[in-house]
């Protein structure tokens, strides 16, 4: 445990014995495939922490860096390229299928609409454009203006809601049921499934990249605890279909790390069914959502060890400790160090180590999902 750290409150946490003995169905191999066909594609750094391995008393620590994805600052983009792919390819088929019959026509462009806290807004409309097609972006309050105009940026309509991000999913959807209008939403529910597994799947290309770089790095086994930021759980989902598919070797303890201001998953967790909490202000704009995602519950359920949920003060914190190890992330990425921090240190770290399993040669993982350019480290006024 590290000096003078056991003063520190207990954060907001919960354990889940038995999660790294629950498996699943693996995410399909044409993903990583469809990404490394892209220009732009490059595997993002994974950059090593000596720093915070000392302070956690752990083997070796590293972070994902997805400040630099496909040309935006954030990870988002690798599951809206790959399902707008998909909504694309499955729009042409059908468009060739109808030219056979009696009414066929060239379909003309269609518009891409979806609801947002920023990065994946900002993804849906760059692939849009980039493909000649339209974007609509619904943004709730509370998303930092510069973030609000990168979208506008994309050629994208930016429709700002005065309510949560909840109300802009609903009423993205409800613009969504126009003719040639899709929805590419990054959450689901029940009859809404197919494109958010899409959005889930090409995520998966982050975690395949993860495994070629430890093993680069001589950890041939792969990582003891992966650190995963949540909003409405689609990455955590992709992080569980990841590392659970595995039929043998190691597997690793996940966390999920939430505002404190937006716990959905770790109250869900807790009464062990998918539940709707109010959210308040954070500066982890990203990550403030109110319900899980419909398809992303049963994985997380099944196989998250653990969920711990931080203040706004320890994402900045922690953003500021990346940013001298040379490191760009923004409130929502820095939760995973914020989390594993929160988790190793102060009451009761002693229970929650051994809980997830870790002892000094352990590796950890913390999932950095966004630069400081996507999301301004700010809370705008509601």
């Amino acid at each position: 445990m590290p000096k003078n750290a056991s003063s520190l409150p207990a954060p907001p946490w919960l354990a889940r014995p038995g999660a790294r003995l629950w498996r699943c169905a693996s995410a399909p191999v044409e993903v990583r495939r469809f990404h490394s066909s892209l220009a732009d594609y490059a595997p993002t750094p994974l950059t090593e922490l000596p720093s915070s391995a000392r302070e956690w008393d752990v083997g070796r620590v590293f972070v994902k860096d997805e400040s630099w994805r496909l040309g935006l600052p954030a990870f988002k983009a690798l599951g809206a390229s790959w399902a707008i792919h998909r909504i694309l390819a499955e729009r042409a088929a059908d468009a060739a299928d109808a030219a056979h019959g009696a009414h066929g026509a060239e379909r003309g462009p269609v518009t891409l609409v979806t609801a947002t806290d920023g990065n994946h807004g900002r993804a849906v409309a760059r692939m849009a454009h980039r493909l000649g097609q339209r974007a609509h972006v619904f943004v709730p309050r509370g998303v930092h203006p510069q973030a609000v105009a990168a979208i506008a940026a994309e050629q994208a309509q930016v429709t700002e809601v005065s309510g949560t991000y909840d109300t802009a999913v609903r009423l993205a959807a409800e613009r969504a049921g126009a003719p040639d209008a899709i929805l590419v939403q990054d959450t689901a529910w029940p009859g809404y499934e197919q494109i958010p597994g899409w959005i889930v799947e090409g995520y998966s290309t982050l975690c395949a990249e993860i495994d070629e770089q430890l093993a680069a790095a001589g950890v041939v086994e792969g990582p003891d605890l992966v650190s995963v930021p949540v909003g409405v759980g689609s990455l955590a989902q992709a992080v569980v279909t990841h590392y659970r598919s595995r039929p043998a070797g190691r597997a690793p303890a996940l966390l999920s790390v939430e505002p404190e201001a937006a716990p959905c998953v770790l109250e869900s967790l807790t009464l062990d069914e998918p539940v709707s909490v109010t959210t308040r202000d954070t500066i982890m704009a990203g990550l403030n959502c109110g319900t899980p995602s419909g398809i992303a519950w049963p994985l997380l359920r099944g196989g998250l060890d653990a969920a711990v949920a931080v203040t706004d003060a320890d994402s900045a914190r922690a953003a500021a400790d990346l940013a001298a190890l040379g490191v760009s992330s923004g409130p929502c990425g820095a939760a995973a160090l914020a989390g594993v921090r929160a988790t190793l240190t102060g009451t009761g770290a002693r229970e929650r180590r051994t809980a997830l399993g870790l002892g000094s040669a352990s590796v950890v993982v913390l999932l950095s999902t966004e630069g400081t350019a996507a999301n301004p480290r700010a809370i705008t006024s509601r």
